[in-house]
């Protein structure tokens, strides 16, 4: 009788199969790389998706408005040194860490953790996070599209003094003239030299005019948020941003109403074009009066701060903060990757890509900054903000003085929505893959009601932020919501894959997804093992001795705000060791070993599809979906001993099946190698 030998990841091993219906059973190989590999939770349509899709969630509005603010803050450009080097040995090796770990599993955050049970509680706090980070962040694109919508006029709202919401402290006059010659305006316009007036006065004078706000502050403020004197304080939902905050939910959800489908059509929008804004920005601010003063200020390095501890911390903190690991959001994206994606090298292009657009957004802020600085005539370090102050406060006044003032606001702002919503994207993404994964059977189909009810729910749970004292709730959930609680969950999630799975298997696991080691081996393998875990033990230990009362503006937030933003935080922390709990509360035997047992992978930890399981010597399980797409395929042909080896088709009678007369039908993705030889 004909055999037929298939040499598929150079098998030896003998697959049974009946072939008296025909002389010579045919291999038919369709090379199609647009088919899901995985037909039931799908894949990416293609690399580049899942490469703009992961930089569209680490580039994000803390590139634009904290990074350079930091830069300028921490010695110039000597903060390059430390914010490198923290890339390599935190942001990096978490980064590539966490896409490898949910590219291997092609598991949600909750359930990949098959591969120590007892620490699924690490997925559910990841989840905690994004659902938490995903109801204010999406407050931020609701101001920003409030802004984008004012700059549709002949002249910005926020341009003048001469408004209902303005106060006598609104800067009505230009102020260069007199503070060239070392005077100081007060608040109706008068110029007051030193000499004029006693040591007292002038005193009294100084200390006003730090009382005076440019507009936008005023518009802003007293317009937007119609902000109240504190948190006891919350006032009424303005029905304004609650309108912009729905339409924002309404743009989230229909962009991810057919999941990874749909977010990789829109990341080629939302990753490339805030590039192409911030080109025309930086060819705009370099050609104003005072921008060159701006740039040396962003990039003047001071090298005696390296000495500094905080410098350091500060670099760490934001290479971790930036890339957004430990918050879910790259295990899910990886999750719908093809089993043999380079991951590696898309970790590469992805954080080195992050670092460069932070870089590159400090020329285009600290131009317009240096151009308010020569406006006003004051030190650039008097202009310079971060966080919604820069956004909102010191880059709107900036544009209200250019021509054409009402298209570069419009620009900006755009900018920052689409920059948000490829974040916004993955943080949802996050949440609702994790339901569905948990309930795969009830829920995968019914994805967009899932999708829905989720929206719904965040938009509910965000109109306390539309109120007049919103501003201060989301102040306190940026504070506390993903900083400790992130931190903590990296610490633990790096320890348990790196020292009770083994940073070797894992390494092992990489090398059969990669067809080889990330190089050089042993430098990952030590970092995963010692550097990257010590570096977040000690940007913890550091947080939490630089802790400082939360404040906006001159308001200090009361003890029993700082305690529910602690709650807050350690709100996703407790679940691990409550989920830990509960695992060995229903564990049966004695406890060191339900310990021992819930700390080992269990027997459907590995790839998700049988023909990828063979490549890893995993154990056999039986999937939904049919591997290989064999008609006659079944998976009690094989034993635990049948992987990677060679596999030939011969007649058997211990596995009988049936060969279609028009030949086996195998639909094989192109980076597969097969022969038939007769």
């Amino acid at each position: 009788m004909d055999k037929i030998k298939m040499k598929i990841f150079k098998t030896h091993k003998t697959f049974p199969i009946d072939t008296t219906r025909t002389p010579a059973p045919q291999l038919v190989i369709t090379e199609v790389e647009n088919v899901d590999e995985n037909k039931e939770r799908g894949n990416w349509a293609s690399g580049v998706e899942f490469l703009l899709s992961c930089l569209s969630y680490a580039v994000g509005l803390g590139n634009i408005w904290r990074f350079p603010y930091l830069c300028y803050r921490n010695g110039g450009g000597a903060f390059l040194i430390p914010y490198t080097i923290m890339l390599s040995f935190v942001g990096l090796p978490l980064f590539f860490l966490e896409l490898a770990f949910g590219q291997f599993a092609s598991e949600g955050p909750v359930t990949i953790w098959k591969i120590a049970p007892i620490f699924q509680g690490l997925g559910y706090a990841m989840v905690l996070i994004s659902f938490l980070v995903g109801i204010y962040y999406n407050m931020i694109l609701a101001w920003s599209l409030f802004y984008l919508i004012s700059s549709f006029t002949s002249e910005l709202p926020w341009s003048s003094c001469d408004n209902w919401w303005n106060t006598n402290a609104c800067r009505k006059f230009d102020t260069k003239n007199c503070t060239a010659h070392g005077g100081k305006v007060t608040w109706n316009g008068t110029c007051i030299f030193k000499e004029m007036v006693s040591p007292e006065e002038w005193l009294i004078v100084s200390n006003s005019t730090d009382n005076t706000k440019m507009a936008s502050d005023e518009y802003f403020h007293n317009f937007v948020l119609e902000l109240t004197s504190g948190l006891h304080d919350l006032g009424g939902i303005k029905w304004q941003l609650a309108l912009c905050l729905l339409v924002c939910w309404i743009i989230i959800f229909l962009c991810l109403f057919k999941g990874v489908k749909s977010i990789g059509k829109v990341v080629y929008f939302t990753a490339l074009f805030p590039y192409a804004i911030l080109v025309i920005l930086l060819i705009r601010g370099a050609t104003l009066p005072g921008a060159s003063e701006g740039v040396m200020f962003y990039l003047t390095p001071e090298w005696h701060r390296l000495k500094e501890a905080k410098v350091w911390a500060d670099a760490a903190m934001q290479i971790f903060f930036s890339l957004s690991p430990c918050w879910g959001g790259l295990i899910t994206l990886a999750s719908y990757n093809r089993f043999h994606n380079n991951c590696f090298r898309d970790s590469l292009i992805i954080t080195f890509g992050n670092c460069g657009t932070s870089f590159f957004a400090g020329f285009v802020i600290f131009s317009i900054v240096g151009f308010m600085a020569h406006e006003l005539d004051v030190p650039v370090s008097e202009v310079a903000a971060q966080g919604a102050g820069l956004a909102f406060i010191a880059y709107p006044e900036a544009v209200a003085r250019l021509p054409l003032s009402p298209l570069w606001s419009f620009l900006f702002f755009f900018m920052l929505m689409i920059l948000g919503m490829g974040t916004q994207f993955t943080l949802i993404e996050t949440v609702v893959t994790t339901v569905v994964d948990t309930w795969p059977y009830r829920l995968r189909r019914n994805k967009p009601y899932v999708l829905g009810l989720i929206c719904s729910v965040m938009f509910l749970i965000g109109l306390i932020i539309c109120t007049e004292g919103g501003m201060y709730v989301l102040q306190l959930l940026d504070n506390y919501c993903a900083s400790f609680s992130a931190l903590s969950i990296g610490i633990i999630e790096i320890i348990v894959i790196g020292w009770l799975y083994g940073i070797e298997r894992f390494l092992d696991d990489v090398r059969v997804m990669l067809g080889h080691y990330p190089y050089h081996y042993q430098y990952w393998k030590f970092i995963w093992k010692f550097v990257t875990p010590f570096c977040i033990l000690a940007i913890l230990v550091f947080s939490w001795v630089d802790i400082h009362p939360t404040q906006y503006g001159n308001y200090i937030y009361p003890d029993w705000a700082t305690g529910v933003g602690w709650v807050l935080s350690m709100f996703s922390v407790s679940v691990i060791p409550l989920v830990a709990g509960f695992k060995i509360f229903k564990a049966e035997g004695p406890f060191l070993v339900c310990i021992k047992t819930l700390i080992q992978p269990t027997d459907d930890w590995g790839p998700k599809l049988q023909m990828h399981r063979m490549e890893t010597r995993s154990p056999k399980h039986t999937d939904s979906q049919v591997p290989l797409t064999l008609s006659n395929y079944d998976p009690e042909c094989f034993d635990d001993n049948d992987f990677p080896y060679e596999l030939s088709v011969e007649d058997d009678d211990s596995c009988e099946g049936t060969a279609d007369s028009e030949g086996l039908k195998l639909t094989i993705p192109n980076y597969y190698h097969s022969e038939t030889e007769q």
